[in-house]
């Protein structure tokens, strides 16, 4: 007799935390990617646990937040204890290449017997405006460094230019062999059969049985009853609920003692768009990070003389180059003090995100994980013309020759188009020479693998960008053996994390201030709304597309 975990992945996985109670209240039923990974490896250990099942499908995850969970399942299944997914489909009208792709970490897999194997393999896709922009009036007006560099193809162009192509091509062959591997490895299939495989899908349940892709055909009941025969259960418990609940064992309750103190690892996040200020929480843009934020994180752990180490958990595609700036030089004023840092990078870390990844002991990053992108990008759309189709006009007085240069209503002039390469001429520069510094490769080196290109994780990892592959599990046990700790007797704490009463209190310092939630504004639903729509955000230092492999 014992307990059942059980993990419905048909929802969605948080990276973060929510910040704010509008967005706890919005997410309350979803788990983070830290709970169900934190639940999988504390049930492996513990004897009331008797195994686990996994509903899959529904929300898409990224390839690294699955890779992250496949890790997971691998450990929980070394304590002998069975590991079951089941679905009713892998993609009945659409994608479901990845969702299988976690499913064969499991020891069993159930399909309904009236689901497919839609395995039809991976793409990568970018969206393009430039006609509609024509149509419209509006002027798009951009510069990048280097060809790699696309985000603004989507506004400058009506297809793909060669770089892109070529880069679109390498990311989807390496999640491709990463996925195929995968796959082969854990269905006992020779890569080749799973190749062919994928190019006939999308299969029937019963042809999938015959493969060897699937291991039983039935309903959710049918898993259930065959779980409950085999393991005699007597609870079933969501994985996040049973690792936020309370202690329930004597050596529980020892571990959460206050005495004797433990050492601390400190987490500390950067989670999507990274901006100059405080973090962000838009209903439409979703979660951003403010150098003034991380930045007074960062600080307070350097102060803390408990905390041994820090991993710097990293879901962010960029976005400011000074807030990305001033984020790296606390985490080298960190490092300064002796403690190992550990850069443990989600399902993107690019531009922005793998500056302040990069001054890192260590960079973590999981195979399928998109990073790099080493390029800067700035621009504006003229829409005089389009708001004046629709008979809208607008005016301004100004004074200065430049007052007027990132105006929507006006285009560069050839001297403001001059300072505006100049800039990004200045930032490339500054990008690459800190980069290279960080990641101990010559200059010329590293320019040759910089030009605004995105990478794979493993494609990453093999030109020494990235330095091992894993997930945040890893990158805490590396934290802790840079540190001489033992993983099991540390206290593991987020930063900056307030409880209620402290977030109450009025801020007496500007560190205080920067750790407060920032209010939600108008101006963060209008980012909110430009992310949605794909156009250009604030900051140079941005992932070229929105680049999704599925």
């Amino acid at each position: 007799m014992g307990t059942l975990l059980e993990l419905d992945l048909t929802r969605g996985v948080l990276e973060t935390p929510p910040a704010s109670p509008v967005a706890a209240f919005r997410s309350r039923h979803l788990p983070t990617l830290r709970e169900l990974v934190g639940a999988l490896r504390k049930g492996a250990r513990d004897d009331s646990v008797v195994g686990v099942i996994a509903h899959l499908g529904g929300h898409r995850l990224s390839l690294a937040q699955v890779q992250e969970l496949r890790e997971a399942v691998a450990d929980f299944r070394t304590s002998g204890k069975p590991a079951v997914a089941w679905t009713e489909s892998f993609g009945e009208t659409g994608q479901g290449t990845v969702p299988y792709y976690l499913a064969t970490a499991f020891d069993e897999i159930w399909l309904q017997p009236s689901g497919d194997l839609a395995i039809t393999g991976v793409s990568v896709q970018a969206v393009f405006i430039r006609g509609a922009l024509d149509k419209t009036g509006v002027i798009p007006q951009f510069g990048k460094r280097r060809e790699y560099k696309t985000a603004a193809d989507t506004f400058t162009e009506r297809e793909m230019t060669p770089p892109a192509r070529e880069m679109a091509s390498r990311l989807a062959e390496s999640a491709y062999e990463q996925i195929v591997e995968g796959i082969a490895v854990r269905r006992r299939l020779d890569t080749a059969r799973v190749r062919e495989l994928v190019d006939s899908a999308p299969l029937p349940a019963q042809t999938g049985l015959d493969a060897g892709l699937v291991d039983r055909l039935g309903y959710r009941s049918d898993v259930y009853d065959e779980l409950e025969k085999q393991l005699q259960y007597d609870d079933r418990l969501l994985a996040e609920r049973y690792i936020r609940r309370g202690p329930r064992t004597l050596d529980e309750i020892r571990k959460t003692l206050p005495w004797p103190q433990k050492p601390l690892v400190a987490v500390v996040r950067v989670t999507g768009g990274i901006a100059v200020g405080r973090n962000s929480n838009s209903p439409l843009g979703g979660p951003g990070s403010g150098s003034d934020t991380v930045g007074a994180a960062l600080r307070a752990v350097a102060d803390n003389e408990r905390v041994k180490a820090v991993v710097l958990r990293v879901d962010s595609p960029g976005g400011s180059y000074v807030a990305s700036d001033a984020i790296r030089n606390e985490v080298l004023r960190l490092r300064s003090t002796g403690r190992p840092v550990i850069a443990s990078m989600g399902g993107v870390a690019a531009s922005g995100g793998y500056f302040v990844a990069m001054p890192a002991d260590v960079i973590v990053a999981q195979p399928g994980t998109i990073t790099g992108s080493i390029g800067v990008l700035t621009g504006k759309g003229v829409v005089r013309d389009a708001l004046e189709r629709i008979g809208i006009s607008r005016e301004a007085v100004s004074e200065g020759a430049n007052a007027q240069m990132y105006s929507a209503q006006e285009e560069f002039t050839d001297e403001q188009w001059a300072r505006l390469e100049e800039t990004l001429d200045r930032i490339y520069k500054d990008f690459v020479a800190k980069a290279a510094q960080d990641r101990g490769l010559p200059e010329e080196r590293l320019e040759s693998l910089a030009r605004g290109r995105v990478w794979t994780g493993a494609d990453a990892h093999s030109h020494k960008l990235v330095d091992e592959l894993g997930g945040f599990q890893h990158a805490l046990t590396l934290a802790c053996n840079r540190a001489g700790l033992d993983r099991d007797e540390i206290a593991v704490t987020s930063v900056p994390h307030r409880n209620l009463l402290s977030q109450l209190k009025a801020p007496t310092t500007t560190d205080d201030l920067a750790v407060s939630a920032a209010p939600l504004t108008l101006d963060g639903l209008t980012t909110g709304l430009y992310s949605a729509l794909g156009l250009p955000p604030a900051g140079v230092l941005r992932m070229p597309f929105r680049w999704e492999i599925g």
